[in-house]
């Protein structure tokens, strides 16, 4: 089990500060006032940082199970789209993501194969909002040499 702490950053800041279990630090806030000394600070909001989240722990995943297979990957991108309720606290309702993945011989059905690991089975974000969020993803393949 890890340790991940946050600290505030103090006085009228918006900003955090974060660290995780191996030390690695993230900023985190919301939008700044425009009068906020720390308005040249600009960091993710921590919603966005949940979706962050997702995106990594996937990625991570896919790329992983992809290598297994041998296949040739090259290059792995998530966007994604969400929706969240219009009143607090804002929960997210939907979230999909589209993979784009570049390689050579990149076979489709392990592709497909290793996304639904990933969000089924592997990914410890997905499996936490899972039951609260309905997640969904489509992908491309791009193929071809470099």
């Amino acid at each position: 089990m890890g340790s991940v702490a946050l600290k505030w950053i103090g006085d009228d800041s918006q900003l955090f500060i974060g660290r995780d279990s191996f030390g690695h630090v993230v900023v985190s806030g919301s939008w700044p006032r425009e009068d906020e000394e720390w308005v040249e600070w600009k960091a993710p909001k921590p919603s966005d940082l949940l979706v962050l989240s997702l995106l990594s722990c996937s990625a991570y995943d896919v790329v992983m199970i992809l290598k297994r297979q041998r296949q040739q990957i090259r290059a792995l991108e998530i966007t994604a789209e969400t929706t969240q309720q219009t009143e607090p606290p804002y929960a997210f309702t939907h979230i999909h993501l589209h993979y784009t993945i570049r390689g050579t011989n990149l076979d489709e059905k392990k592709v497909a194969r290793a996304i639904a690991l990933s969000e089924e089975k592997y990914c410890s974000v997905a499996a936490t909002i899972r039951g609260v969020t309905k997640l969904t993803h489509d992908f491309t393949i791009e193929n071809g040499a470099e």
